[in-house]
């Protein structure tokens, strides 16, 4: 197993700073220790999750093996909870034409953040890589003709977006030039706006919480002075009005934050401290009249009659790249179960219980977790216990657990469990897995 790091414990928000220490370390060099140590930067590489290099290009990761199945894990379940949600999932380009930016409003309020414009052999037209996913949902909206009866309708998409960030404030995966985004946009009625954002913003909770992460507080996002909000008073006293609702009726404490906003509407920003201190935005939820009267979106309501649909833009967990460096920084690389790399590490005591624990392997496999022997010619199984120390489940297989086919548990926080059948070991992680708990053993 290549995972040389060791768990490691991040405070939670409101965790008193540390104290003088008994070898003399003062509380700001200390601070810097635990800046350091739990810098995903630097666990990215130590755990081999993800890796830059000079001649890809600043800003633009490339994720290994170990990474890509946190990733993917991630990717899947806020899919499979978009769905038992109502959502349904497309594809959209990640190019589009600069008119469509036009249209949308992002060409004149955030030129500055994009790519300039590609123009094909022909010259005839410019294309835009995009900045977000929304303009090509709204499109995808007026693709067809929709009825009252059809709304709420919920259109997800984990889709790529680029965004020219100065190479000053890049970072590992916490600021990228290239985003896979978990992004979704409900079409509604205006009567349908809290009950739809109320849910979203439950959502992003529910997530949280099987992602073992608490956000340091929740923001009401305003517009601010100046030209780089669109100019629709009214439109922007209706959302904030709805969207302090939803906060309200969600019973979490939140702040108003002007100038915030996205240039288009006020947003729920959902925020997050990060292992410097730094304060960032992982998950939001919008509500947004501005794009609809833009693409002439409609929809024929029970009079018969043509009506301008709300779109509610949120995110549940933003960003794959940014929640994926929080995930690392807060867990040090001991992820929730459901997310980790391996989940269940077989231990035969010596090489006449490989066969028994190849087996135990490859029921782990068939059943869906993901599952690694380590073999005794790895070295002693101290050794190789110690290598394991990142994965939740480690199963040991000596001489008396072979011959009763019962595995003796080892759990990643050092508790040890009584011998238990092989049958009912794989039942119960496959249970905790399936459940996206972050709890290790409940």
């Amino acid at each position: 197993m290549s995972r040389r790091a060791e768990p490691c414990f991040r405070p939670g928000p409101g965790a008193s700073a540390p104290g003088p220490s008994s070898c003399g370390h003062s509380p700001f060099s200390r601070r810097n220790e635990m800046t350091a140590k739990h810098d995903h930067r630097r666990l990215g590489r130590e755990l081999e999750l993800f890796g830059t290099d000079p001649l890809i290009g600043s800003g633009l990761p490339y994720w290994l093996p170990d990474g890509a199945t946190v990733r993917h894990a991630l990717e899947e379940y806020v899919r499979a909870v978009e769905r038992r949600a109502g959502y349904r999932h497309v594809y959209s380009p990640v190019l589009g034409k600069r008119e469509l930016y036009e249209i949308s409003g992002h060409w004149s309020h955030y030129r500055d953040d994009m790519y300039p414009p590609m123009e094909p052999g022909d010259g005839d037209e410019q294309f835009v890589l995009r900045p977000s996913l929304c303009p090509h949902h709204a499109v995808i909206f007026r693709s067809r003709s929709h009825s009252h009866r059809e709304l709420p309708l919920r259109m997800a998409e984990l889709g790529g977006m680029y965004r020219s960030e100065r190479s000053g404030v890049l970072g590992g995966l916490g600021r990228v030039r290239a985003i896979q985004l978990n992004d979704a946009h409900v079409f509604c009625a205006l009567d349908q706006v809290v009950d739809e954002a109320g849910a979203a913003l439950e959502l992003v909770r529910r997530a949280h919480r099987a992602m073992g992460i608490v956000p340091t507080r929740y923001r009401l996002s305003l517009s601010g002075p100046g030209g780089k909000y669109v100019d629709a008073p009214e439109s922007w006293r209706r959302a904030t009005e709805l969207l302090t609702e939803v906060l309200d009726r969600s019973g979490a404490a939140y702040e108003r934050a002007e100038d915030e906003a996205a240039f288009y509407g006020p947003k729920i920003d959902v925020q997050f401290t990060d292992a410097a201190g730094r304060e960032f935005t992982l998950s939001t939820v919008q509500v947004d009249f501005h794009q609809p009267e833009r693409f002439d979106l409609t929809y024929v309501g029970a009079d018969g009659a043509r009506h301008r649909p709300v779109m509610v833009h949120r995110s549940v967990v933003g960003s794959v790249e940014r929640a994926v460096a929080h995930l690392i920084e807060v867990h040090g690389g001991a992820f929730p179960a459901w997310l980790a790399p391996v989940q269940v590490a077989v231990l035969p005591v010596s090489a006449e219980q490989v066969p028994d624990a190849a087996a135990l392997v490859e029921r782990c496999e068939e059943s869906g977790l993901r599952a690694e022997l380590a073999d005794p010619e790895r070295g002693s199984l101290g050794a190789r216990i110690r290598a394991a120390r990142l994965v939740p489940y480690q199963a040991v297989i000596g001489a008396k657990e072979a011959a009763e086919d019962e595995v003796a548990v080892r759990l990643r926080d050092g508790r040890r469990l009584d011998p238990m059948p092989v049958r009912a070991f794989a039942e119960r992680v496959l249970g905790l897995v399936r459940s996206h708990t972050a709890e290790l053993w409940p």
